[in-house]
């Protein structure tokens, strides 16, 4: 029951200690998620760090697709007394003015990737409707999460080449989320391995010069709505967040796969005119690869890697057919939008963000359904 500096705080919600949370369930989470992309698609850098308070880690990755390089510098070390403290070896993240402007470090190191970028939201931060998933009688889900478009100012380095990022071409997108959901070590499987799942996930955060759409969607295989919110959301002193209805989309998959080449998204808002977007993914990062989302078995989110601090790089080209192979699971993917047939509420009509999508399993949106 050690104290930390956060208890020094008005922000108790447990009687606990702050570095002690409610739950003692070992899949307990804390993450920043960030992306940092170019209007062009030119590149696409994402990060994530993150607390296990009850696996005693915290870790943190980052991820740069450009071209064919698929690069990925990752660290972990135990989480130790202080949540407050949220370096991981050459990582951090300082949050300068809470939901508006926050700064993201990767310290020079020997893997050919760093960055110092100063993130300024575009649009108030937007509690999402939680997530919860209960599966063979067991929780997996049970997270909360808000969500924000902005843009970065700052430099990336890569293999020695300094990039100057401005937020006249450099946008993107951030996110917080904590909870439960699957994480460290893999668990013995027991009822589980008698179904992995399935899951159909969209979630497309989209900047427009003047505003903002926020979409997120999860289905199972029968095209059930697991979860699901659109919104349209105006600058700070603005309008209010307008609601958008039930999201519909319309995906068109790569011959022979379930690559998404381009989709339609459609929104009915109440009482208002029906209108669609537009999606072109121009640039895919698989977000599952070498950032410790589960594919590798030796670095997963919360996994101990010991008492020391671990630093390390990992490197594909997507030209490889040996590393091209590897790249399947949840696809990050920067995407051009645009309002069809006249529909945007302000003379901008295109847009920049996240096409973020996950098809895995049988759904109906798929001819196979395999």
């Amino acid at each position: 029951m050690a104290l930390s500096p956060l208890d020094d705080y008005p922000i108790h919600q447990a009687p606990e200690v702050m570095r002690h949370v409610a739950t003692s369930d070992r899949n307990f989470y804390d993450r920043y998620y960030f992306n940092c992309h170019q209007l062009s698609g030119d590149l696409m850098l994402t990060i994530g760090i993150g607390q296990y308070p009850n696996l005693g880690v915290t870790d943190a990755f980052a991820l740069i697709r450009r071209r064919h390089l698929h690069r990925v510098v990752r660290a972990s070390r135990e989480l130790g007394l202080d949540r407050m403290d949220t370096t991981v070896g050459p990582f951090r993240v300082e949050v300068i003015k809470g939901l508006h402007e926050l700064q993201v470090v990767l310290a020079d190191n020997e893997h050919g990737l760093s960055f110092d970028i100063t993130w300024k939201a575009s649009i108030p931060a937007q509690l999402e409707p939680p997530h919860f998933l209960r599966w063979q009688e067991r929780v997996m889900y049970d997270c909360q999460r808000f969500a924000q478009t902005g843009r970065w100012t700052g430099t990336i380095v890569v293999d020695g080449e300094s990039i100057s990022i401005t937020p006249d071409h450099w946008w993107g997108y951030r996110d917080r989320s904590w909870g439960i959901r699957p994480v460290g070590e893999a668990e013995p499987p027991g009822i589980q391995v008698k179904d992995a799942g399935t899951r159909y996930w969209l979630y497309t955060p989209i900047q427009f010069e003047d505003h903002s759409i926020l979409c997120i969607l999860q289905e199972d295989e029968k095209g059930h709505r697991l979860i699901e919110e659109a919104l349209r959301v105006w600058p700070q002193d603005a309008k209010s967040p307008e609601h958008l209805g039930r999201p519909e989309y319309q995906p068109r998959y790569a011959d022979g796969s379930r690559e998404v080449a381009s989709a339609t998204l459609s929104f009915s808002p109440p009482g208002g005119k029906p209108f669609a977007v537009s999606a072109t993914p121009l640039l895919q990062a698989h977000l599952m690869v070498g950032t410790g989302y589960g594919l590798e078995p030796d670095w997963r989110h919360g996994m101990y890697q010991g008492a020391e601090l671990k630093v390390q790089g990992v490197s594909y080209d997507t030209r490889s057919p040996q590393d091209a192979a590897r790249m399947h699971g949840l696809i990050d993917a920067v995407a051009r939008y645009e309002y069809l047939d006249g529909a945007s509420p302000t003379p901008t009509t295109t847009g920049y963000g996240l096409f973020e999508y996950w098809a895995h399993g049988p759904h109906p949106s798929f001819p196979d359904s395999d």
